[in-house]
């Protein structure tokens, strides 16, 4: 937990990337943040605050008396919140250097289809 970015972000993020690889399913109980400041030996508040980013991204939903639970169908809302970043990070600038450089969109398939080809498996 030290990469720079602030501590309930990367809570949240590891959160996300257990409900996305699925070790934390639909439904079931998500760590309490009293679970998460122990693990990670941080504040309380600091895990709730990143429990609650996403409570408001509905990845998450709360059942007073009970915790945290992880809302139905969050994995894949959190896939297509990873598209859309995945494309306005990297696809969006690949396309306008691409066009810069004169290069067609098919060009640019090919080049990734043909790098796909040489990647070690």
């Amino acid at each position: 937990m030290e990469d720079g970015r602030p501590l309930f972000v990367q809570i949240a993020e590891e959160v996300e990337s257990s409900v996305l690889d699925g070790s934390l399913a639909e439904g079931e109980r998500a760590p309490s943040t009293n679970e998460l400041a122990v693990f990670h030996r941080i504040n309380p508040a600091t895990a709730a605050k990143g429990i609650n980013l996403l409570v408001d991204r509905e990845i998450l939903i709360k059942r007073r008396g009970l915790g945290m639970f992880v809302a139905e169908g969050a994995q894949e809302t959190l896939r297509a919140q990873r598209r859309q970043r995945f494309a306005d990070h990297y696809l969006t600038p690949m396309l306008a250097e691409a066009r810069y450089i004169g290069l067609s969109v098919e060009t640019v398939i090919e080049l990734l289809r043909e790098r796909d080809q040489q990647r070690p498996t």
